[in-house]
């Protein structure tokens, strides 16, 4: 082979090393950023457009007793360096469901995700969720999770100078992005079961007169109304909101459920839907009636990051309570969960049958 010849062999074999390890880099990158996605807070999440389909539904073949899906709901994390108790019980949460010893398909977080929904309080609370090793998490949002208008620029809450240069749709924004949605209300199918997330969408940098309701549009109402279409088989349905409805008969206004005579009608159609909600914080022991029985089962939630008593006080700050909800063939059982001493509450403790279709 003549020295030109082989100078010309050389350089093609070098071409073809180097495409090999060009191609080598980008799939060891796609593997890389698989992983980190899967690991991220937002990944595994529904979506408006696409929501999930889940896992497919244990066959009529296993065990009997088994259940069909299991969720946890927690409540008013309020994560805030400000408050490192909010930081440690949502710690305690976290651990307590990697060691449960049952089954958890996935994680509902009902509102106040921090204290004031800033860039800062989601980047640390990203930073904790990815310490664990957690099945698929959904959210929707809370009063506080819109807090943000009340921070001024030294970073003090500030009345005066509220909204302090900010907007309400700029938390909005930081929710959906945090959790990879494109509406704040959204629903997801796991182990075949759906869940539902509803989301106030306004708060009073836009319409002061909310307080501190939820406010739903008519567009999100109507969505819920659809949705809810699929469901004339009387399997059981999930619905997550923060605020808590007003008695019956009347619509709400600060601290509730705003449209609640609409909220009401588009539910009573509906057999075996379960209604949860947080805000109020109050500890499963010896405060409100946390199940109320109406055309739907309603349940309101304790708190992860402050358990409160009747007066709203946080007594204990230790304390860190959630609820743990399994589906049977023939019921639903729920039962609440003291997460600092990793045991099942006796005050929290129901069953509640499933309606034939």
């Amino acid at each position: 082979m003549s020295r030109r010849a082989f100078i010309g062999w050389m350089l093609a074999m070098l071409a073809l090393i180097a495409t090999a390890l060009a191609g080598l880099v980008k799939l060891l990158q796609k593997v890389v950023a698989t992983q980190e996605a899967s690991r991220a807070p937002g990944a595994a999440k529904g979506s408006v457009d696409a929501p999930q389909t889940g896992k497919p539904e244990p066959q009529a073949g296993g065990d009997p007793n088994a259940p069909l899906f299991s969720l946890m709901v927690l409540s008013d994390l309020h994560v805030s360096e400000a408050d490192p108790h909010t930081i440690r019980n949502l710690k305690k949460a976290l651990e307590d469901i990697q060691e449960l010893g049952g089954p958890v398909d996935a994680i509902a977080l009902t509102g106040d995700l921090t204290e004031y929904g800033s860039e800062k309080e989601y980047k640390g609370l990203s930073k904790l969720l990815s310490a664990y090793k957690l099945p698929p998490l959904y959210a929707n949002m809370g009063n506080h999770d819109y807090y943000d208008v009340w921070i001024d620029r030294f970073g003090r809450f500030n009345k005066d100078t509220m909204p302090n240069g900010k907007t309400d749709w700029q938390s909005r924004e930081r929710f959906q992005a945090f959790f990879g949605l494109s509406k704040p209300y959204h629903d997801v199918w796991v182990q075949g079961h759906h869940v539902i997330l509803l989301s106030q969408e306004t708060y009073v940098q836009e319409k002061p007169e909310v307080g501190e309701g939820a406010w739903y549009s008519e567009e999100q109402l109507a969505w819920l109304e659809e949705r809810l279409a699929a469901h004339k088989d009387g399997k059981p349905v999930f619905i997550m909101t923060h605020q808590p409805l007003p008695p019956a008969g009347r619509d709400g206004k600060t601290h509730q459920l705003i449209p609640a005579n609409r909220f009401r009608e588009i539910l009573k159609p509906y057999k075996n839907v379960f209604v949860f909600c947080g805000h109020s914080h109050q500890d499963f022991q010896g405060t409100i009636e946390h199940y109320v029985r109406e055309s739907f089962h309603y349940f309101h939630n304790s708190s992860v990051g402050r358990v409160m008593n009747r007066k709203y006080e946080t007594v204990n700050k230790e304390k860190s309570q959630g609820l743990y909800v399994q589906v049977y063939r023939d019921r639903v059982t729920l039962r609440g969960r003291d997460f600092t001493g990793k045991q099942w509450l006796k005050e929290a403790d129901w069953t509640v049958p499933l309606t034939k279709a």
